[in-house]
């Protein structure tokens, strides 16, 4: 009986449980689902990261490679962000080109990576103005059920403090581009990043972690991104219900703590890695 109601009447069948300050799924409307973080996941990339967050993964793979500076800016690398929602991830997605939800991902990462300075392009250079390094991060969802923004930035910035790149240099004699593969060198990472999303439902009751259900029958999303100091990175609201000063304040708070709780979980997990 509990399912064809559900079917037929999906709001009304959430606002019994919302009533009652809980989630179909059991959790209390502030709760975030379990987040599972594994690093080093990809052994031929120079950096990776698997998220498990309920049950939506994200791994993340960078890869590394040298190039040439932009002439206008000859001391800087590059940072490319790119995600992948494929097929394999939920039925909503269908092969072929890029969806427009997965371009819209993938500028959204870059705008972070950028406006946080999480890394800073001119770490990337080896040779002004001759040779610098370019990160291709590919995130790529396993399993697609809601709140995939929180997913990717957590992938990306927990792959991001395990990049290794060989010393590079170029030949003052030869011209040509040198490598050292026993000698590696970590990515300075400046700030970190983490972003919370939260649902409106009924213009009145805020999710926090929305499932794919729960963004479907929503009425407004929210992206909060803070660093490590507490401070305000970015808020992102594309459309859907305004929320009142006192909401806002809410879902501020509750980005800053779980930003603590990210940052705590990707450093314990490349502690334990180093013991």
């Amino acid at each position: 009986m509990a399912a064809d109601f559900k079917v037929a009447q999906p709001i009304e069948f959430y606002r019994k449980f919302l009533e009652q300050d809980v989630r179909p799924d059991g959790r209390e409307l502030g709760e975030i689902r379990h987040t599972v973080l594994n690093i080093g996941s990809i052994t031929t990339a120079d950096g990776s990261a698997l998220i498990k967050l309920g049950n939506t993964s994200v791994i993340c793979g960078i890869k590394g490679e040298l190039t040439v500076p932009k002439t206008e800016e000859p001391t800087k690398g590059f940072i490319v962000p790119n995600v992948e929602l494929s097929p394999m991830c939920s039925p909503k997605f269908k092969p072929g080109p890029p969806s427009e939800q997965a371009q819209v991902l993938s500028q959204f990462v870059d705008d972070i990576m950028k406006s946080s300075k999480c890394v800073i392009p001119e770490d990337l250079c080896v040779v002004p103005g001759k040779l610098c390094w370019v990160l291709y991060c590919d995130l790529m969802c396993l399993d697609y059920d809601g709140n995939i923004i929180d997913a990717c930035i957590t992938a990306l910035l927990a792959a991001l403090t395990t990049v290794r790149l060989p010393t590079a240099g170029i030949d003052e004699e030869t011209g040509a581009i040198t490598t050292n593969l026993q000698k590696t060198l970590s990515i300075p990472i400046h700030s970190q990043p983490v972003s919370t999303t939260i649902a409106t439902f009924d213009e009145r009751v805020l999710l926090i972690d929305p499932t794919d259900e729960e963004e479907t029958l929503s009425t407004g999303t929210l992206t909060v991104v803070t660093l490590a100091d507490g401070q305000l990175c970015s808020i992102h609201k594309p459309g859907g219900t305004p929320l009142k000063p006192n909401q806002l304040q809410h879902c501020i708070s509750r980005a800053v703590t779980r930003g603590v709780e990210v940052r705590r979980l990707i450093e314990e997990t490349v502690n334990s890695l180093d013991r």
